[in-house]
């Protein structure tokens, strides 16, 4: 058995958790915020039999979309330098995936 970590963009998770959910996925939807642009995730937690990984992870790839984003730098104000030269485009993954193997799994 595995534990399924999908830590998901916002502007994705809710067509992952519908598809996940469609295919007779069981989820939990966790609010959270990354550390680096501090933006609002969807963490799913999904427990999965090891044949069913591979699904998983095909389902949040087709819905998980890499984006560009634009974030403040650490540089300074100096010389010549306006608003737009302090800041910095970075690519923003769709998703973030951990697979955990689960020892013990009950509903009680």
């Amino acid at each position: 058995m595995k534990l399924v970590l999908a830590i998901v963009n916002n502007d994705d998770s809710a067509a992952v958790a519908a598809t996940l959910t469609n295919e007779g996925f069981s989820i939990t939807k966790l609010s959270t915020t990354g550390g680096f642009l501090q933006t609002g995730n969807t963490t799913l937690l999904i427990g999965a039999e090891d044949g069913q990984v591979d699904r998983i992870k095909e389902i949040i790839r087709k819905h998980s979309f890499t984006r560009t984003k634009t974030v403040p730098t650490v540089s300074s104000l100096g010389r010549g330098l306006g608003p737009a030269d302090t800041t910095a485009k970075t690519p923003v993954r769709g998703a973030t995936v951990f697979v955990l193997n689960v020892e013990d799994f009950e509903k009680l």
